[in-house]
């Protein structure tokens, strides 16, 4: 069965992805480098293992509602190009576009080549070679480009394969944590200043920031939904399955981290997963997990490279972006350009930013966007001929609840971070001048089709 196209255009997307792919494309988007990296992050900043859990269980409850929200979106609308759909349907093609151009600039472009970095770090540590991380980054980048442009089904397959593989070495990792005989703690374990006294919201609040970016990704199963076989009912069950797993994944992972280290060397440690499996297994153990970890981010970063263009895509069908980004190549059926665009991009960035500076910089502008989608919701609901198949369990309250932790996030980002925070912003607002150019071609006759038309007339 054939998806949407290029207007005009030959070859069209092809739905070539069932329910177990498009589940496995939930949890590869959302595991990551960060499960391995921020629980020490977040221990520096909470007192106790119930702060902590507290932290990590909210972040869930978070993700668990964002889930609810996109797979009634994703039943509402389930076209390829996910969130820029929905924004262009209920509000207008200009925030649509906006949504697009942060994804590309900032917030999918940043999280790969903040994950590219981890994985030449770890790389590095575990090979022992002397090459430059940036150079590794960028190969890993460009490396997960060329099977993409392959088509669909190499894509997933890729990405399949190694979700399992960092499900398992997360598993391992619990296993041992949480069962495995622990060797005494070090002396000087401890980061005096490190931990707070005891626990509050604002500090909770401040601890969501790496939880949040640690559950992020969901949303990136919509991408692909022209991709993805009876799309209204296999992507809503596809991120309720998916992001359910991986809070379970999470809350254990951190227990196993608690059990083996204590929160004040947890709080002390720059590799929380590397020590766990050190002080459970020794050495061998400290290698296989770095093994884990590249595998991990390998898919993090495969489905980064699977889902985002399709967005790029959508924009250039919509008229609102360079024409030959709408292009699908003929054999491999997948939208060829937009995939080394992205890659690309990812790469220069890999190759100048530092992960916290990025992290900052990505979640304030990804979160922005989180809280216009739960408005969405709303908008739908109110228009008539509603029929998403998926509802929000607890509409309205917890679309509110989650529409204001978004944003809440956001304000207390620029709070603590302004200049990261501004980085981010800056470059989504430089999207208005872009869109004001594009502008013309998209409410041109031949710009405005389908179901696009009632959106762009708006404007």
């Amino acid at each position: 069965m054939s998806s949407e196209g290029a207007p005009g255009s030959g070859p069209v997307l092809s739905r070539r992805l069932g329910l177990f792919d498009a589940t496995l494309v939930v949890v590869g988007g959302i595991v990551g480098a960060g499960i391995f990296l921020n629980p020490s992050v977040v221990a520096r900043q909470m007192a106790s293992p119930a702060w902590i859990l507290a932290a990590w269980a909210a972040g869930g409850l978070v993700a668990l509602m964002g889930a609810w929200i996109y797979a009634e979106l994703g039943s509402e609308r389930p076209e390829a190009g996910g969130q820029y759909v929905y924004f262009r349907e209920a509000y207008h093609p200009a925030v649509a576009f906006l949504y697009g151009w942060g994804l590309l600039w900032v917030v999918q472009s940043g999280g790969m080549a903040a994950v590219a970095v981890t994985f030449a770090m770890y790389a590095r540590g575990l090979m022992g070679w002397g090459l430059d991380d940036r150079f590794v980054a960028v190969a890993a980048l460009l490396g997960l480009t060329g099977i993409n442009c392959l088509g669909v089904r190499a894509g997933a397959t890729t990405q399949s394969g190694l979700t399992v593989l960092k499900a398992l070495a997360i598993a391992g990792l619990i296993v041992a944590g949480l069962f495995g005989s622990v060797s005494a703690v070090p002396e000087g374990t401890s980061a005096p200043g490190a931990i707070v006294p005891q626990g509050s919201i604002s500090l909770l609040l401040g601890a969501l920031v790496p939880v949040l970016f640690a559950y992020g990704g969901w949303q990136t199963a919509g991408f692909l939904a022209g991709e993805v076989r009876d799309a209204a009912r296999t992507l809503p069950r596809a991120l309720v399955l998916g992001i359910t797993g991986v809070i379970t994944l999470y809350l254990a992972t951190n227990l196993a981290c608690l059990r083996a280290l204590g929160p004040e060397a947890l709080a002390a440690t720059q590799t929380p997963a590397s020590d766990v499996m050190r002080r459970t297994l020794g050495e061998p153990g400290a290698r296989w997990i770095a093994v884990g970890i590249l595998v991990s981010t390998l898919g993090f970063l495969s489905q980064g490279m699977l889902t985002a263009p399709r967005v790029y895509f959508a924009m250039a069908r919509d008229r609102l972006f360079f024409p030959w980004l709408a292009r699908v190549h003929p054999q491999s059926r997948v939208p060829v350009p937009a995939i080394v665009l992205q890659g690309v991009v990812a790469s220069v960035i890999a190759c100048t930013g530092r992960y916290e500076t990025i992290l900052n910089y990505v979640v304030s502008v990804d979160f922005v966007f989180f809280g216009l989608a739960g408005v969405c919701v709303f908008l739908f609901r109110r228009r008539p001929g509603s029929h998403a198949g998926f509802r929000v369990p607890g509409h309205p309250w917890t679309t509110l609840a989650f529409t204001a932790i978004c944003w809440l996030v956001v304000a207390d980002l620029v709070r603590r971070h302004p200049r990261d925070s501004l980085i981010g912003l800056g470059i989504l607002a430089a999207g208005l001048p872009a869109y004001w150019f594009w502008r013309p071609r998209c409410m041109s006759p031949a710009g405005v089709t389908g179901s696009r038309r009632g959106a762009d007339a708006v404007g």
